[in-house]
């Protein structure tokens, strides 16, 4: 049984870069301030305002760790 009831959800976070990414909630770690998502996608700035506007990619990360 998982401590974390999120573990698995489908979740979307903006980077302090103001980059949308939507994927799986994999882990927390909160001794590293990590969060990790799999199959992980990059939607860009969007309309945020932002020093660098980044266009959203096709890609498809298997893993990205935020810290």
């Amino acid at each position: 049984m998982t401590t974390t009831p999120f573990l698995g959800c489908k979740i979307s976070l903006i980077s302090k870069s103001e980059i949308r990414y939507e994927g799986i909630l994999y882990t927390i770690d909160p001794k590293e301030s990590t969060i990790a998502l799999s199959k992980v996608r990059s939607y860009g700035t969007e309309d945020r305002p932002a020093e660098r506007q980044v266009p959203p990619r096709d890609d498809i990360f298997e893993y990205i760790i935020f810290r």
